[in-house]
């Protein structure tokens, strides 16, 4: 956050108008060895305002001087461009660099020259991306007015255009993967790019709404918080409205709960709508534009159809958490049928997700692989208490009546259209193989064994050994260590185990905060 961001948010009673962010002007860089030009170029502009936004002149007196200011003011509107500077085509080059080694295609550029003879009007405007094309004695005042209040007209459609780009792509990304949780920011986060582009108004706007629109828990309380923000918002997303934003703010969302309506004013717009049975929501966003009666219109149009998405988007949510607490409990049943507790899944699923973190996993599929990882004894359904709850050692016959809980559990996960069921059956049938090739059910050894079920195996024995059973005393952590090295390269996966051991304080955490 900027030193301004702190300040805008530390007072919770500031004026309206502190509140708002005036529209910043347009750039327009003056490229010209000749200091008159620049003095007679900004007076002939100077008080112009194009759509409620003024000039800011910036100055460059070589080509070698622009290529440096362009890099560090890529936001610049207009250049007005000397052809002949150091050298006689220094202006050509310099849209060379603009265009090519700065892939800057929004800069309108507008050449002036007062040696035309040295750069022919045709060939440039064929072989050079230039706007215009004006010798010295041609641009008069009123002349240049025209020149850039078109271009200024050209580069704000751009800006539309690549503003409503930025939007669709949040909009797409947050597709995507609509299905998780934070989807829905990166969601929110692309509709208020798009409005604010659509109504040309500035760059800070944010989304709050309920607290459980942001979090995992169901039970989260009804409180307001941020969704979503661009601007100076961008960073408040999951914040409490009380604590991020001002009182004369809170005060506009207050007004339009009383309202049940949106709110239009001179400086800002809050639409208000509700989904999910009558929650409240709310989009506000900063800026000073008459509205037509059309954009008011569309704007109503859209508060009903974003309100349809965001259903949408909480119920498929809700889809998957409830899918996830279903795996898990089964995978519970399964453990307590063997007399095992249901933190023992639990501290399972969190061994594994970060095993599968550290050995360079994404995000998205160790966070499959932590919710797969309940099911891995699913099996154990299909095994006689007398087998699964016997105190003793078990005789070879029992023992490979035991072994056909992988199978059992494949059988009953595999073939499902759910990609995380599909996704456990491997958990299931392969955590009990061996890295050399000793364990079962096939035997299979090394990278033949997937990811998912060396990671699993590691968690699991690691947790079996430190927990009590009906057959074992718990084993001291020193030992469980000790044996989880002993067996580097045998049964385990040598990366992994070293992983294991990169990472122990993390483990001895988890271990710690799922105690049975």
């Amino acid at each position: 956050m900027t030193d301004d961001d702190e300040l805008f948010f530390a007072n919770e009673d500031a004026d309206a108008s502190a509140a708002q962010s005036p529209r910043k002007p347009w750039v327009v860089m003056i490229v010209d060895d000749e200091p008159g030009i620049h003095s007679i170029t900004r007076l002939a502009l100077s008080g112009l305002v194009f759509d409620g936004r003024s000039l800011e002149f910036l100055s460059a007196y070589s080509g070698a001087e622009a290529r440096t200011l362009i890099a560090e003011r890529p936001d610049t509107a207009i250049a007005l461009l000397d052809v002949v500077m150091e050298s006689e085509h220094a202006g050509l080059d310099v849209v060379r660099h603009i265009r090519e080694t700065l892939g800057n295609r929004m800069i309108r550029i507008i050449l002036r020259t007062g040696q035309p003879g040295q750069a022919p009007e045709r060939r440039v405007i064929l072989e050079y991306d230039i706007d215009d094309y004006k010798t010295k004695t041609e641009l008069t005042a009123q002349k240049l007015f025209t020149s850039i209040v078109t271009g200024l007209r050209s580069y704000a459609y751009l800006e539309i255009i690549e503003q409503n780009r930025q939007g669709l792509e949040q909009i797409i990304s947050a597709s995507v993967s609509i299905f998780k949780i934070q989807s829905m920011e990166r969601f929110v986060q692309g509709v208020l790019i798009q409005l604010l582009s659509l109504l040309q108004l500035g760059e800070n706007a944010f989304c709050c709404g309920s607290r459980c629109l942001v979090s995992s828990n169901r039970d989260a309380d009804g409180s307001l918080c941020i969704v979503a923000g661009t601007g100076a918002y961008s960073r408040r997303a999951g914040q409490d409205i009380e604590k991020a934003l001002p009182e004369n703010i809170q005060g506009y969302i207050r007004e339009a709960i009383e309202r049940q309506g949106n709110i239009f004013a001179a400086d800002h717009i809050v639409l208000f709508f509700t989904y999910n049975g009558g929650q409240n929501n709310f989009m506000y966003l900063e800026g000073r534009r008459e509205l037509s009666v059309f954009d008011r219109d569309l704007l109503d149009i859209f508060c009903a159809n974003i309100a349809i998405a965001f259903n949408n988007i909480h119920l498929a949510e809700e889809l998957e958490r409830t899918q996830k607490e279903v795996v898990e409990r089964i995978g519970a049943v399964a453990e307590t049928r063997s007399e095992e507790t249901g933190n023992h899944v639990r501290r399972v699923a969190e061994y594994c997700y970060l095993l599968a973190r550290a050995s360079g996993m994404g995000e998205a599929e160790a966070q499959t692989l932590r919710e797969a990882a309940p099911m891995h004894d699913i099996g154990k359904v299909g095994i006689p208490d007398s087998i699964l709850n016997k105190p003793g050692k078990l005789t070879p016959e029992e023992f490979g009546i035991m072994k056909k809980h992988a199978e059992i559990g494949r059988g009953l996960l595999s073939g499902s259209n759910s990609r995380l069921l599909d996704l456990s059956a491997i958990v299931a049938h392969e955590h009990h193989e061996r890295y050399d090739g000793e364990g079962y059910p096939r035997g299979l050894s090394g990278e033949d064994i997937h990811i998912y079920g060396r990671i699993t195996a590691i968690a699991d024995v690691f947790d079996a050994l430190g927990s009590p059973r009906c057959y074992k005393h718990a084993w001291p952590i020193d030992a469980v260590f000790g044996y989880m090295r002993e067996q580097r390269g045998k049964q385990f996966d040598p990366v992994l185990i070293d992983l294991l051991f990169a990472h122990k304080e993390e483990v001895l955490k988890i271990r710690e905060s799922f105690k049975d």
